[in-house]
């Protein structure tokens, strides 16, 4: 890695509505991951393990002590690193982590966001549980560690943390942390939200910021994490400010109830413009980052996730994941616990090393010379294919929702999963092969 650069890289945008404000009651999430651009991101999927007492386990920069037992998740990872951007584990617990600039500094080691965020699914049957387990860790081994391959840039976390029952939001700077439990819904971004109405702060989280002076001992009124802890200097607060309205408005609860397709929606929104991007927006302009973005190097949307949480555990979670951007990808529909396609899980730092993210990358890079063109027809062209993988998944859940989990079970979620895969991967073909011929 070269020394820590003047280019500020930042992103990620997650949003929850618990149950009260979703059309089928029950808690939806979403993130999309905003890496480098080159970035691939490709899916893991790891089975549930028992672990020796005692045992040691590697993170991306320092080892700690290892549990008894792991669950199984699915999530997307930059191919060079341990931990996950977001994912969902079996019990339903679903994480998302995003860079935030806080006033403490930050190390050179530690554990990464993303290790924390696979710590927390590995870890963790509960929200609440995951939420105790990455504060912990956060407070034994400090955040640190760069997350970029090619450049130092460790930076502070903050995490959306859902499940059936709920959610929260928690915002760490080094080992102090302020946590918000969700009501009805709630978005994430790259600055701190939490002021006065945090429900839980670490032990020493008020007499750090007075005894660094961003806080005032004898203040009035309830300590305000964001007040204290936000650094503003770092980073404008125009570069997060716009997608932060944007999810917050799309949780906003006039309307009808929210659904999986209204989340999707929003992880593909470019304001004005809607589902497509329209290029031409100046960096200074504070919509230059859309929450699906394209301002790379600031950032890039490289991977997306949208799951429905179910509290039966019993039934079949289904999650839907993007290889790229969104806009000009497809959510397709995978089983946490089941098989999913082996192209789902190759990529490395070339396009020669395959899998499914590089192919949709290709995608992009063929919309990206004429996105006024071409956006709108690859959009067009993948939400008629999308709405039909929408009522095909209804169908399958409703036929195999009440089968007691089982090995023939999961053998059909993954023969589904293959499926559509064959289908749209012959689709993404017969796209390209119309883009680049003209």
């Amino acid at each position: 890695m070269s020394k820590r650069d003047a280019t500020v890289r930042i992103g990620c945008d997650s949003m929850v509505a618990t149950g009260e404000r979703t059309a089928g009651g029950k808690t939806i999430f979403a993130k999309n991951s905003d890496r480098p651009a080159e970035e691939c991101q490709p899916l893991l999927m790891a089975a549930a393990r028992d672990h020796e007492k005692g045992a040691r386990l590697a993170c991306q920069f320092i080892e700690i002590e290892q549990v008894e037992h792991t669950y199984a998740f699915l999530g997307a990872s930059p191919y060079w690193l341990w931990g996950l951007e977001h994912g969902v584990n079996e019990c339903g617990v679903a994480i998302g982590n995003h860079t935030i600039f806080t006033r403490d500094p930050v190390a050179e080691t530690g554990l990464q966001g993303m290790d924390l965020v696979r710590l927390g699914l590995e870890r963790a049957a509960t929200a609440t549980e995951a939420m105790d387990v990455i504060v912990s860790l956060i407070e034994k081994h400090g955040q640190g560690g760069s997350g970029h391959v090619e450049v130092v840039w460790p930076y502070h976390n903050s995490f959306l943390i859902a499940d059936a029952e709920g959610a929260w939001l928690l915002e760490a700077s080094a080992g102090h942390w302020a946590a918000k439990k969700v009501k009805g819904g709630a978005s994430a971004t790259n600055h701190t939200t939490i002021g006065t109405d945090w429900d839980r702060l670490s032990a020493d989280c008020v007499e750090h910021a007075v005894a660094e002076g961003w806080w005032q001992s004898d203040a009035a009124g309830r300590f305000d994490f964001a007040a204290a802890y936000r650094d503003s200097d770092a980073v404008p607060a125009s570069i997060s400010a716009a997608r932060y309205g944007a999810t917050c408005a799309a949780l906003a609860p006039a309307g009808a109830p929210l659904d999986v397709a209204a989340f999707k929606r929003a992880m593909r929104d470019h304001y004005d413009s809607g589902e497509v991007f329209r290029p031409g927006r100046p960096p200074e302009d504070e919509k230059f980052v859309s929450v699906c973005a394209h301002a790379d190097p600031v950032g890039t949307t490289t991977a997306s996730m949208v799951v429905e949480l179910d509290a039966d555990r019993s039934r079949p979670l289904l999650c839907w994941m993007a290889f790229a951007n969104p806009c000009i990808s497809l959510y397709l529909p995978l089983f946490v616990g089941a098989g999913i396609p082996a192209e789902f899980e190759q990529g490395g730092m070339a396009a020669t090393d395959g899998g499914a993210w590089w192919r949709f990358k290709a995608l992009l890079t063929e919309v990206e010379k004429d996105f006024a063109g071409r956006g709108p027809v690859v959009r067009d062209f993948w939400r008629e294919f999308e709405n039909g993988l929408l009522e095909e998944a209804d169908g399958l859940l409703a036929a195999v929702g009440d089968e007691p989990p089982s090995a023939a079970r999961s053998a059909r979620l993954s023969t589904f999963t293959e499926e559509v895969w064959r289908r749209a991967s012959a689709a993404l073909d017969d796209l390209l092969r119309q883009l680049r011929t003209g």
